[in-house]
């Protein structure tokens, strides 16, 4: 297990069922590895994540921990995410890589929204500064990866426009940005638009 991943995790199944929003979820990637907004740190380490709701259920496929740097995914990079519980700090998922760190958190936007059909978790130090406390923003006391950031996310749902922004800022991890929508293009273009706003306005 990564020392990233904060959650107990129970795999039912040692590969990830086939899905057809691999190719798009690639594609997308491809754009946002140039970019640096996925990738892999100077330790190292592998930062960002993306996701795809499965149907009309609360399942997902989620890229793999510590995946980010890789330049094309193949299902093997990928898990299917089949059941959660944030108060157990607990997943259960398909495939032979461990779901992303951030998995809770994907699952707290698909539970609080049932259009939301794609996230997108990245990094981006300039458009963070900018959104802080601008666009709705997670408690800085609450770190990546954790129940509480799921509840938190939950809360921002009820309490702000985060359903129509289809941003959010994680105070509690330094650049850490939450794109979703009906699909990645959506979560993509969203992100493409704060971002030209803030370098514009920098």
């Amino acid at each position: 297990m990564s020392e990233y991943v904060k959650f107990s995790c129970e795999r039912t199944a040692t590969e990830t069922t086939s899905f057809s929003g691999l190719a798009e979820l690639n594609a997308y990637r491809r754009r946002l590895l140039p970019l640096g907004l996925i990738g892999m740190d100077s330790n190292g380490v592998g930062f960002g994540n993306l996701s795809t709701r499965d149907g009309a259920t609360d399942n997902f496929y989620i890229t793999g921990s510590a995946t980010g740097g890789i330049p094309e995914l193949t299902l093997a990079d990928c898990a299917k995410v089949v059941a959660y519980d944030f108060e157990r700090n607990w997943l259960q998922y398909e495939g032979s890589t461990i779901p992303s760190s951030e998995s809770l958190t994907h699952a707290a936007i698909y539970e609080s929204d049932p259009k939301a059909e794609a996230v997108i978790h990245c990094h981006d130090s300039k458009l963070w500064a900018a959104l802080l406390n601008q666009a709705p923003t997670s408690s800085k006391a609450i770190d990546y990866g954790t129940p509480q950031l799921a509840y938190e996310i939950m809360r921002l749902f009820k309490q702000s426009d985060v359903r129509r922004r289809k941003i959010l800022v994680m105070a509690g991890h330094a650049a850490g940005i939450l794109t979703f929508g009906k699909d990645l293009e959506e979560a993509f273009a969203v992100l493409m638009h704060e971002r030209r706003k803030a370098h514009e306005a920098g």
